[in-house]
């Protein structure tokens, strides 16, 4: 849903890079639709009618990550009372989706690193590697060349993700898309059967806002305006 041109130029790259199996590096502010492009390149690609697996990597405790990601082996520590299988064995023949990649420690980066080199992946406990055939995905809401000249994320991991990067704009600078946007809202979310559109003097004034929490925000103001139409009834002053 968008009147931008800069929207439809990343869409149009988001396409090309859906054809390939190339590793995708999604960098933007929060609220902008990362994980939503992610599902638009997986939709594109020939993996589409196989699984799509997007782990928040930094809603995962550290010591729990290793787990979550590729698995464990009966016994491989306290608390393993059967074998798990991770997010990417899951993913095997579709796309997996690293949200937050920045958060992640570095030693796990390490191990990713080979997964993104090898095609394989240990499980917690394991004796022998799996080979895995994943699309990786990868987003951020920080700079992870930044995290890199700090010492947080590794260099040559970044050079790994980073083979096809795309910046989502924030929508303070594609103001444009506020319109298509609330109309796409409404209709998500209709005031009853039919839904209504705001008043002129609303959307402007929307148009004028600076959208710090991006689409989400816009979003979530969208659907109280229409709770508070359906829910509210007006006093004579209102």
């Amino acid at each position: 849903v968008t009147s931008s041109q800069a929207m439809h130029r990343l869409l149009g790259m988001a396409e090309q890079a859906a054809v390939s199996d190339a590793t995708i590096l999604i960098q933007a502010e929060s609220g902008t639709g990362k994980e939503l492009l992610a599902q638009f390149i997986h939709a594109g690609s020939h993996r589409r009618d196989r699984a799509f697996v997007a782990l928040n990597c930094a809603a995962v405790p550290d010591d729990l990550l290793e787990s979550e990601l590729f698995g464990h082996e009966k016994g491989s520590f306290t608390g393993a009372v059967a074998q798990k299988t991770g997010k990417f064995e899951f993913a095997h023949l579709g796309t997996i989706l690293l949200d937050e990649i920045g958060e992640m420690e570095m030693r796990l980066q390490a191990k990713l690193l080979r997964v993104l080199q090898e095609g394989e992946i240990d499980r917690v406990g394991g004796t022998r590697p799996l080979k895995i055939d994943v699309r990786v995905i990868a987003t951020t809401n920080q700079s992870l060349k930044d995290l890199v000249a700090a010492g947080h994320f590794r260099e040559d991991l970044f050079y790994r993700l980073n083979v096809i990067p795309l910046t989502i704009p924030p929508l303070r600078e594609r103001k444009e898309d506020i319109r298509p946007l609330v109309h796409h809202f409404c209709v998500k979310y209709p005031a009853g059967s039919n839904p209504k559109c705001f008043a002129e003097e609303t959307l402007v004034l929307l148009e004028k806002y600076d959208w710090p929490g991006n689409v989400r925000e816009l979003e979530n103001v969208t659907r109280r305006a229409i709770t508070c139409l359906l829910y509210t009834s007006p006093s004579p002053r209102d």
